[in-house]
């Protein structure tokens, strides 16, 4: 497997954010906060990147993902006590649905900074977390 530098700048970035705030935030100050890290990483991405659901070929709604980075990474922020299997499966659907190889479950409302890895089971992985 080979290491993943995206997504360990990332998870670089939102250790900044969680060190200089800590907990406590609604998620809109964290994703405020992981825009401007990313930024000064030089890292390119998209906030509230539309994406439109289908199923059996109908459109049926639109996702917007909190971060599409360099458009492989999804990224989905949580400020949350504690992550739930829930939460892991939403990310793990937004994954699917844009059809990127993997994304990041990061969660900024415990204690200690919380990422989950997530990767697409469509897609051949050739990643490991940093």
């Amino acid at each position: 497997m080979i290491k993943d530098e995206l997504t360990y700048r990332i998870i670089g970035c939102a250790m900044k954010v969680h060190n200089a705030l800590g907990n406590g935030f609604q998620e809109v100050i964290y994703q405020r906060c992981l825009a401007i890290e990313l930024q000064r990483a030089g890292i390119q991405f998209e906030r509230e990147k539309e994406q439109t659901i289908y199923y059996d070929g109908i459109e049926v709604g639109v996702r917007r993902a909190d971060f599409v980075v360099e458009n492989r990474v999804i990224v989905e922020l949580k400020a949350l006590v504690k992550l739930e299997d829930l939460h892991l499966a939403q990310a793990k659907n937004y994954v699917v649905a844009y059809d990127f190889p993997l994304g990041l479950l990061i969660n900024f409302g415990g204690s200690s900074l919380e990422q989950k890895l997530i990767f697409n089971p469509s897609q051949n992985q050739n990643f490991s977390p940093a």
